[in-house]
């Protein structure tokens, strides 16, 4: 069994599962990462310096450390995700989804013609070419996971019509953004968000669709949103490791 079929096993137990966001990009804090046993990496391109090559540098370091990797794209553009899903990412995210529409946007991004607008171009996505072109067409590009951002408060008041939208195996919560759209910026624990949260559980439950979201580590927060039903908790970037691990180490030395 790989390791996108784990995945899934877990969410077909009912797992929580634990994932970890990649910001800086070096390939080789990466592959350490990937080797700690997460459930899955976010590697970051929308708010990084993580360009084309290195990200594809990472997604080989999160392949070799034994861990599912998911490529937050810059913008729902089929432009900037043509060449992410040539590289055969585990899981690709789009961010800030707002509407029914943009959420069609987004699948038919992913969806050869005539279901979609992707251009034909795979190169790591069929393993340098020891996968046959017909096998990854008609077998193999939909095993890559299409997640959508919840992270705006017009997408939670159209998120029935949102959920309808077929071709979406996953939706993340983003509760920065969705605090600072109705007005509580760099609160998202407000009281106001409370209900908001809440709602958005219910119509993931009641329509059985796996969501999770992207929180520091709390455990309050995190037992919250497990009891809303998200399936999936993302903490922690790999410049808080390091900047954590530096400072603690500063910190002991100057005790001596």
């Amino acid at each position: 069994m790989d390791v996108m079929e784990k995945f899934k096993e877990k969410i077909k137990n009912g797992e929580l599962l634990c994932g970890t966001l990649v910001f800086c990009g070096n390939p080789m804090l990466t592959e350490c990462m990937a080797q700690i046993g997460f459930d899955m990496l976010w590697i970051c391109t929308e708010h990084t310096a993580i360009g084309l090559e290195n990200l594809q540098n990472n997604l080989i370091a999160a392949k070799a450390g034994g861990t599912p990797a998911m490529v937050r794209v810059p913008w729902n553009d089929k432009v900037l995700v043509k060449p992410v899903l040539d590289m055969g990412p585990d899981t690709i995210l789009f961010p800030n989804v707002k509407t029914p529409e943009e959420a069609e946007a987004a699948v038919k991004a992913c969806e050869y013609p005539p279901y979609g607008e992707r251009g034909f171009g795979p190169i790591r996505a069929i393993n340098y070419n020891s996968i046959s072109q017909a096998d990854y067409v008609n077998k193999l590009y939909r095993k890559t996971l299409r997640f959508i951002q919840i992270e705006d408060i017009k997408a939670v008041n159209r998120l029935e019509e949102i959920v309808a939208v077929k071709g979406i195996d996953g939706y993340i919560v983003g509760p920065n953004d969705l605090s600072a759209s109705v007005g509580h910026l760099d609160n998202p624990n407000h009281p106001d968000m409370i209900p908001i949260y809440d709602r958005i559980g219910e119509v993931m439950k009641k329509h059985n669709k796996f969501f999770g979201t992207c929180i520091g580590f709390n455990e309050r927060a995190i037992k919250e949103w497990q009891k809303r039903g998200a399936g999936i908790i993302f903490c922690g970037t790999d410049i808080e490791y390091v900047h954590n691990g530096c400072l603690n180490m500063y910190k002991n030395m100057k005790k001596l």
